[in-house]
């Protein structure tokens, strides 16, 4: 399957559309260009099984998903919205949304990102073995943004677990800003699929997550043709322990993920899904070693 390259999101990246290009039709277009897709719209709410059909089957057959998971199912939602989560009762929606993915054979993983303060205790393990057991049958990919899942000589321990649990490595670039965010763990947890999500690296925004425009803020970086050559070599060394390596440019903020896309993939010597040439880049603008 090799390195597929693709973005989070399908709706905010102008340079894709020609002008005119209605909504519905944005996702047929982003199938052209990139035979993979982040779907974040599953993060804010669980979406109808329906919609997600509508997506399988109005787009190209070489696209493939990245699902990221309910809010709800990871533990962003915090004061009455959390207390009212049955867990048992989220896994089985988000399942079934999943279905025409899964049964279409065009489902990468779901994608499981835990929130800052998801730090590494034996409560917090207990949970990704309860996640993944509701999930049982999903390829399911991990993402911490706590540091305490690889400080401290815990990184090994932390990524066997994940092996033994069965959970993909969503391996991350971002910035290093502090114990809420990870460091670039380059390690493959399962043979077939390995994720890797570009988050940009705007240390000085990285924390600010509490305003109304945090969003604007945080993913606001476009990454050099230096650090992209740097990750092209990374990528091939994943690629060498993993059949299907997806990559996720997640920089969106200033309009940089595609353009910083299209040139992972010119390095890559890839063509678009559609057989031509990628299009040019954009210019430049507790006691933790008992828990497992």
């Amino acid at each position: 399957m090799g390195i597929s390259i693709g973005l989070a999101g399908w709706g905010d990246h102008d340079s894709l559309y020609p002008s005119g290009t209605k909504p519905g039709d944005k996702l047929k277009v982003y199938g052209s260009h990139f035979p993979v897709v982040e779907v974040d719209s599953t993060f804010y709410a669980i979406q109808p099984k329906e919609r997600f059909a509508a997506w399988v089957s109005g787009s190209p057959a070489s696209l493939r998903f990245v699902v990221k998971a309910y809010q709800g199912m990871t533990g962003h939602q915090r004061g009455p919205a959390a207390a009212a989560n049955d867990p048992e009762a989220m896994a089985e929606a988000f399942r079934r949304m999943l279905e025409p993915a899964v049964e279409s054979g065009r489902l990468t993983a779901a994608l499981f990102q835990y929130p800052p303060w998801f730090d590494c205790t034996s409560r917090n393990v207990k949970e990704l073995r309860d996640m993944k057991r509701r999930m049982a049958g999903i390829p399911c990919a991990l993402e911490f943004r706590h540091q305490s899942w690889f400080d401290g000589g815990m990184g090994e321990r932390t990524l066997q677990f994940m092996r033994e649990e069965g959970w993909i490595h969503s391996v991350c670039d971002e910035p290093q800003a502090g114990i809420g965010s990870i460091p670039t763990v380059l390690e493959v947890t399962d043979a077939e699929t390995t994720i890797v999500r570009f988050h940009g690296r705007n240390a000085a925004n990285w924390n600010n997550g509490g305003g109304p425009n945090w969003r604007e803020v945080r993913y606001l970086y476009q990454y050099s043709d230096e650090e992209l050559l740097e990750w092209k070599a990374k990528l091939e060394q994943l690629q060498e322990k993993s059949k299907e390596i997806a990559v996720i440019f997640n920089n969106n903020s200033g309009g940089h993920a595609a353009g910083n896309a299209k040139t992972m993939m010119a390095m890559l010597g890839q063509k678009k899904p559609d057989g031509g040439e990628p299009l040019a880049p954009l210019p430049s603008g507790p006691e933790q070693l008992e828990l497992f």
